[in-house]
């Protein structure tokens, strides 16, 4: 049974948002001994615009130059009861929803059908909808297959610090925001809503003296922030009630975002139309007119100033 959100009845536990955990978890390796080797053209990357798990996925397949080695499979921002559809139909799986390939891969699946997932086009099913794996395994796995002079996104000697600083993000901000949007609950919305500021007011801090968040160099934990940061004036502010400050009201935090969609792999990928579109029109018991506001007017391309910054 779902909610009109389209979360399970689960999901909303003691008027807590608790995210729907990840059905398809096989790994793609460089060497194919899990039997999902990373060959080009063998996998199909479907994705939202609208959603900040996919975005990343976006952005790292671009900034690693991965764009003919993994296709790519949009689907249209506004969902329904039946979840995402494709505005026509998928050209290479020929689906028309993206359930029809859950199903494929697991007719017994009863879960919300999430974007980012990876559909082999070998087997004919899909390998994995496990979104915090999907850019790492692009990162580490499909070297061979990186543009010459490609970014090294999550570099060993770096990793226990990125795991930790995402652990944090990923709780109080990435699903942090989701947590105080959806809370049926005052208390669990204070919660979620106090720890949110409290980790953003971190981040302003922490970027005060480096240019990203790990220093001079872009990291996985750079690409997991920003798809939040991205929405957060547009959706997140309003919408989930997010609304102590903007994006805006934090300096540093907000000439980082700039810095960041100055790059194509950032800002291209970054579709404010969908954004707001799928936000405002697919939460009834949030937004139950479906207006889509015009606001707010922000400038992402004005000069963002960071480019001095030490490493930190």
């Amino acid at each position: 049974m779902t909610t009109p959100n389209g979360m399970t009845a689960q999901e909303f536990a003691r008027g807590r948002f608790v995210r729907q955990g990840n059905r398809f978890t096989d790994l793609i390796t460089a060497d194919g001994r899990s039997g999902y080797p990373a060959e080009p053209g063998r996998y199909r990357l479907f994705v939202s615009y609208a959603c900040p798990w996919a975005h990343r996925t976006l952005i790292v397949r671009r900034l690693l130059g991965l764009e003919d080695a993994i296709g790519v499979g949009v689907v249209d921002p506004i969902r329904d009861e039946r979840g995402w559809r494709f505005p026509d139909h998928d050209p290479v799986t020929k689906a028309v929803f993206l359930s029809e390939l859950y199903l494929a891969s697991d007719p017994s699946f009863d879960g919300r059908y999430t974007v980012p997932c990876v559909w082999d086009t070998v087997n004919g099913r899909l390998v994995t909808n496990d979104y915090p794996a999907i850019t790492t395994t692009m990162e580490t796995e499909f070297t061979a297959l990186h543009r010459p002079g490609a970014p090294d996104l999550y570099p060993e000697a770096l990793r226990p610090e990125i795991d930790e600083l995402n652990d944090l993000v990923y709780s109080t901000v990435n699903n942090g925001v989701y947590k105080a949007g959806f809370a049926t609950s005052q208390e669990a919305y204070e919660e979620a809503f106090d720890a949110l500021f409290a980790t953003l007011d971190q981040l302003e801090e922490r970027l005060s003296t480096r240019r990203y968040l790990l220093g001079d160099a872009l990291t996985e934990a750079d690409v997991r922030l920003y798809p939040t940061l991205a929405r957060f004036d547009a959706v997140y502010y309003s919408h989930f009630k997010c609304n102590l400050r903007r994006l805006t009201d934090y300096p540093n935090l907000w000439g980082y975002a700039r810095d960041l969609y100055s790059i194509p792999a950032f800002g291209e990928t970054t579709n404010f139309d969908h954004i707001k579109r799928h936000y405002y029109g697919t939460h009834p018991n949030i937004n139950p007119t479906g207006i889509v506001p015009k606001g707010p007017l922000i400038d992402w391309t004005a000069p963002h100033g960071r480019e001095n910054l030490s490493a930190g």
